[in-house]
């Protein structure tokens, strides 16, 4: 069969499934405790080949997909990429489209860029048109949960792997936090950079009271001082934290007029290609940025943001977040591992270059 009669058949089918997969210790962030990470599967099938993509989140997004999402898809043309993830949209008007909606719509668009791209035989990076050709990343865990021994081994390990960034959680104890970044310097030694991430746990004067102490130990990037919702709260941030650290927050936008409305609130726009509208929705928050001059960031499923940040203008970097990189790396095969910092996606391999260990997966199934 060739590319292009592959491309002009329909979507046969859309399914999906659920795996939740124990963290290997207790973990815990300013605002949240868990100790399971959910992956939701999809599979999109035209043409005899099979496109996959994910999201995390709720187990209940299954439904959403098979139940909401498949009979929207199902018949479209392969090709018609943008158009079914507006109609998928559009169907869960009634629903609701951000959370479970938004994530479950991601994970089906991704699937079907998956799809297009192994029907024309390229990688997704080659489809989507690379400005870059790699993505830098920044180690991502030092969980509030964590000893100070186990935080100092993780994030320094990141830095010997080569990762001259790395980041940590914050906001659970605030008035041990400034001891706990000081451990984190001291581990991974002067010159990488020192991120940290509050999930929306302080007020806007607690943050500003941890971000003169983060100073101290030059901590360049604050991310979620506050709640993402509060955007007056981060735009006053942003004007008081010291000149060297950035304003990030991003990671739950999910509509291109929840990215809209951060610009100017953020030195930094982050967007989560599992939640923004996937693949598609990306692309709409990276031409956001461009437009008002403001870089990007990906949050978190580093197999899929390898291959769409390369399209994206104003690239920041990626954030290799120890969940997500164990899930994938034991269920992918052909995960990507950074090379001096950096993932580079692999043009051999069609599509986003990976394919689903089903006899590994199955035992995570929920």
């Amino acid at each position: 069969m060739t590319a292009s009669h592959g491309l002009d058949s329909a979507v046969s089918d859309v399914k999906a499934r659920a795996f939740r997969v124990p963290t290997d210790r207790p973990e815990s962030d300013g605002t949240l405790e868990w100790d399971s990470t959910t992956l939701v599967l999809v599979e999109a099938e035209a043409g005899g080949r099979q496109g996959i993509g994910w999201t995390y989140g709720a187990a209940a997004t299954v439904q959403i997909v098979e139940k909401e999402l498949a009979g929207v898809v199902r018949g479209r043309p392969v090709v018609d990429v943008g158009g079914a993830q507006l109609a998928m949209r559009a169907a869960l008007r009634n629903s609701g489209y951000p959370g479970a909606g938004a994530a479950a719509v991601s994970a089906v668009d991704v699937a079907l860029w998956d799809l297009k791209a192994k029907l024309l035989d390229v990688s997704l990076v080659s489809l989507l048109g690379a400005v870059h050709d790699a993505v830098p990343v920044y180690g991502s865990g030092g969980f509030c949960s964590y000893t100070d021994r186990e935080l100092a081994e993780q994030l320094a390990g990141w830095v010997e792997q080569g990762i001259p960034r790395v980041k940590m959680k914050v906001g659970r104890e605030p008035e041990r936090d400034p001891e706990r970044v000081r451990v984190a310097r001291e581990a991974i030694g002067p010159g990488p950079e020192l991120y940290v991430d509050a999930n929306g746990a302080l007020s806007v004067r607690g943050a500003m009271r941890s971000a003169i102490r983060f100073a101290e130990y030059d901590v360049r990037w604050f991310e979620e001082p506050v709640s993402s919702l509060d955007r007056d709260g981060l735009r006053l941030l942003r004007s008081l934290v010291p000149p060297e650290m950035d304003v990030a927050a991003g990671e739950y936008a999910y509509t291109p007029e929840d990215f809209r409305d951060l610009i100017g609130a953020v030195d930094c726009l982050q967007a989560d290609v599992t939640r923004c509208g996937g693949i598609t929705g990306l692309l709409v928050a990276a031409a956001v940025a461009a437009a008002h001059e403001v870089d990007l960031s990906g949050h978190t499923a580093p197999g899929i943001h390898a291959h769409v940040l390369c399209a994206v203008p104003r690239l920041r970097h990626l954030e290799w977040f120890h969940d997500h990189v164990r899930i994938e790396r034991l269920f992918f095969d052909g995960f990507l591992e950074p090379t001096n910092g950096a993932l580079r996606p692999d043009r051999s391999r069609p599509g986003l270059g990976v394919e689903f260990r089903r006899s590994v997966a199955e035992s995570y199934a929920v």
